[in-house]
């Protein structure tokens, strides 16, 4: 179902989720990539100064927005470790970037942290086409949910 391209940028975005972890951030990572393969964008959670609205998805949006025409936004893929929440979606479908493919759903992530004792978040786990009725979503992506799993778990036991 997914290409080697898919997952070697999927793979990246676990990465980036762990480099998020590594540096004091809740651990998310995306990567915008264009028609041609090329990486345009990554970025990850920057949200450890209490800025929770730091998601690497609406850093993608944003930057995309100033640096790429309407065109090469289409086009573009982003590769998420987890399924942007109702923020992020959002500012991908307004800024008319592509395809999104994710290794794990925002419920799943959810379903994690309710099984380790974790407060709920204040924001509902919706699915991007909750939000974003027109973007073309792929995934879960099951051969990389365990690895992420385990990042996820790492953060949780430091909360």
């Amino acid at each position: 179902m997914f290409t080697e391209t898919d997952m070697f940028y999927l793979n990246r975005s676990v990465a980036l989720a762990a480099i998020a972890l590594d540096k004091g951030n809740s651990p998310y990572g995306s990567v915008l990539v264009a028609d041609t393969g090329q990486v345009l964008f990554e970025d990850h959670n920057r949200d450890g100064n209490g800025d929770d609205t730091r998601h690497p998805e609406f850093e993608i949006a944003r930057w995309a927005a100033t640096n790429l025409t309407a065109d090469q936004r289409a086009i573009s893929v982003v590769y998420t470790s987890t399924e942007h929440c109702p923020m992020c979606a959002a500012a991908h479908a307004w800024v008319g970037l592509g395809r999104i493919i994710y290794v794990t759903s925002g419920a799943e992530v959810g379903q994690w942290y309710r099984e380790w004792g974790a407060k709920p978040t204040p924001v509902a786990k919706l699915p991007i086409n909750r939000v974003a009725p027109d973007v073309h979503v792929e995934g879960p992506v099951p051969e990389l949910t365990g690895q992420l799993k385990e990042i996820h778990h790492r953060y949780f036991l430091t909360l």
